[in-house]
């Protein structure tokens, strides 16, 4: 088959249609900012995560007057959390700017206790937060402005409280133990933001594994458990009915032969639900699975040297990069992430502030 040239007017015409559609494309792009806790200088470091580059460049540095740990973004990207675990405990509540997420500081509000992880309910109207030392988890109010409120609710826990995540239809709780082994059920009203205990009302880990982060799977189907003081890493099923949890399959974070002392640290699966990423600040490495989309059971693929003590790490959501902050490095590390074999790259580092122990990553809205 034979096609005749076009009009040099028509041809000239959809290539500058082309053209305007590559560049509107190209300005819809959406910025991508990292928001990283450093404890020991009370700050926040904001970079910028180019992903057509692949790079993180600094762009601002924000005082927040404490020892920040634990962050938080609203459903709606709008805020950031920021929980101080110096007294007097508090969380600070920062407007994104959606133009190059630079922060605002709009507020500020008392806190049970020192939070190790706080996290917003599914509907961004309530904050939750687990207490290591004072062995409780808490509820505060988010007012419309989307500013922290008071406390609402506090339950004593298990020793150790660690992690605390809604589900994502906003019925079910969670909360980690790590001192208790366990993790406790709880059914959320998220009309009143009230607590009450489920029935069953937890899941008992193996002794001594020390219960610390948690995630469930993209499908609700699947929860992953990490073990702080084993390094082990248990997979669940979750009956999103009952709120039950009952155990698949054990496996480990630790590199083979490594015969130092455990302390694991977080855990995220990648965006399409293909592989699992855990830390270990021992060997300040990161180790990969891939993940059976059937039966949700782990693979060990291997692990990966990072940041020096590697407490916490995020994703972005293309699932393209991982960014892990080196408590003992005063850096971060960039990780292109392989999307066929899961596999990430070896670190490229950028300093931060002292003590980078918490990573969020947000495309502004």
């Amino acid at each position: 088959m034979t096609h005749s040239p076009l009009p040099h007017r028509r041809f000239a015409t959809r290539v500058a249609t082309l053209l305007l559609a590559a560049a509107a494309a190209g300005g819809a792009q959406a910025t991508t900012v990292v928001y990283v806790s450093d404890a020991d200088s009370q700050e926040i470091s904001i970079l910028q995560l180019d992903k057509a580059k692949g790079t993180l460049e600094p762009l601002d540095t924000v005082k927040v007057g404490g020892s920040v740990m634990p962050l938080a973004v609203s459903p709606d990207r709008h805020f950031l959390y920021a929980s101080l675990r110096s007294q007097p405990y508090r969380v600070v509540t920062f407007a994104i700017d959606p133009a190059d997420g630079r922060l605002k500081r709009l507020g500020e509000s008392s806190l049970a206790d020192s939070m190790a992880d706080i996290d917003t309910d599914r509907s961004g109207r309530w904050l939750f937060s687990a207490s290591y030392g004072g062995a409780k988890i808490s509820v505060n109010e988010i007012g419309k402005d989307g500013v922290v409120g008071a406390v609402r609710q506090v339950v004593d826990t298990a020793p150790n409280a660690h992690a605390i995540h809604a589900n994502a239809s906003n019925r079910f709780v969670l909360a980690t133990s790590l001192g208790g082994d366990n993790v406790s059920i709880w059914r959320f009203d998220a009309q009143t933001g009230k607590l009450t205990a489920n029935d069953p009302a937890q899941l008992s880990a193996p002794a001594k594994s020390g219960s610390r982060h948690f995630i469930w799977d993209q499908a609700q189907r699947f929860v992953y458990l990490l073990g702080e003081l084993d390094a082990s890493l248990g997979v669940y099923a979750w009956d999103a009915q009952r709120g039950a949890l009952s155990e698949l399959q054990r496996t480990t974070t630790l590199p083979a032969g490594f015969g130092g002392k455990p302390w694991a640290a977080d855990l995220h699966l990648r965006p399409d639900g293909r592989f699992l990423y855990a830390s270990e600040r021992s060997s300040s490495t990161i180790t990969t699975f891939r993940v059976d989309a059937a039966t949700g059971l782990l693979q060990p693929l291997g692990q990966t040297p990072t940041e020096k003590t590697p407490r916490g790490f995020a994703i972005d959501s293309t699932g393209a990069f991982l960014i892990a902050a080196g408590q003992d490095s005063n850096a971060v590390s960039l990780h292109a992430i392989d999307a066929a074999s899961g596999a990430i790259g070896a670190p490229r580092h950028v300093a931060v502030g002292k003590n980078p122990n918490w990573v969020e990553i947000v495309d502004l809205p």
